[in-house]
């Protein structure tokens, strides 16, 4: 029987991307808070459907806010591991990556009771080092890369990769890795960002990025028996009103077409599930 996954994930940074890029004056940092309105205003419409989904929350901002990532446990949805800073990993060097990763692990353990099952690295950019912290404290699947649109894997560690050579493949991990998009996060569709070193435009029009997503979703259930898709949102964007409407669209469209809507923590343990009665 046909069955279509749709994950509905949150990547509660507020201020701290920003600050990770050093934008640190009043304004920057204002825009990143309005996050916690938006986180309000999604907890409320998931709750209405009856959605559980996925949020990713750096320690820092875990610390900033308790309240507001306490609804989000409250409320029933995962909290999934999103770095200590919002610092990529692939620039922190080694001792900063691993003191990081292991005092944002033990910010969740005090948040939710346990250690997180899920990571997703901050701006989607992981050094070679991370899959091994990811397994070492004890998570069982990321979701960092983008290898296939619409079907988990397991991922690799050790490739090696030089721009004149072939592609050496390393290890298949245990690691599920749930592949993510940057087509299918609102942050580039929408977000107008200007530094002195670059220009990302955004504010597009809210209703052909919702075309989009609802496609990639119809073209997946065109192929596939068994598929999932992962959207990808931040508070402080898609909790702004024209945008709201548009994830109150999406999820109805969604489930129209029979969607059936997961954790990413629900989709690896689906996945190993079928995995291992395929290799059985």
């Amino acid at each position: 029987m046909p069955r279509h996954i749709a994950c509905l994930s949150f990547d509660f940074d507020t201020w701290s991307g920003f600050a990770s890029r050093g934008l640190t004056t009043p304004t920057p940092i204002s825009r990143g808070e309005f996050g916690v309105i938006g986180a309000g205003r999604i907890l409320d419409l998931l709750g209405s459907r009856g959605i559980r989904s996925s949020w990713y929350v750096p320690g820092v901002v875990i610390e900033t806010y308790p309240q507001a990532c306490e609804r989000i446990v409250a409320s029933g949805h995962e909290i999934g591991h999103h770095g200590w800073s919002h610092v990529p990993p692939a620039n922190l060097p080694p001792d900063r990556e691993a003191e990081e990763f292991g005092r944002a692990v033990e910010t969740i353990r005090r948040l939710t009771g346990h250690g997180p099952v899920g990571y997703r690295s901050p701006a989607w950019d992981i050094s070679d080092r991370t899959i091994d912290l990811v397994l070492q404290h004890g998570c069982r699947y990321d979701s960092s890369m983008m290898g296939h649109d619409c079907e988990p894997y397991f991922a690799r560690r050790g490739d090696k990769v030089a721009a004149d050579q072939p592609l050496q493949f390393g290890e298949t991990t245990d690691l599920v890795e749930i592949p993510i998009s940057w087509s299918l996060d609102d942050h580039p569709h929408f977000e107008f960002m200007r530094t002195k070193e670059f220009l990302m435009p955004g504010l597009a029009n809210a209703g052909g990025v919702l075309e989009n997503w609802i496609e990639d979703f119809e073209y997946m259930r065109r192929i596939t028996e068994w598929g999932m898709l992962v959207y990808t949102f931040h508070p402080y964007v898609i909790g702004r009103g024209h945008r709201m409407l548009i994830l109150e669209k999406l999820i109805d469209a969604l489930g129209e077409m029979d969607a059936v809507f997961m954790t990413l923590d629900e989709v690896q343990q689906e996945f190993r599930a079928r995995s291992s009665a395929t290799s059985g």
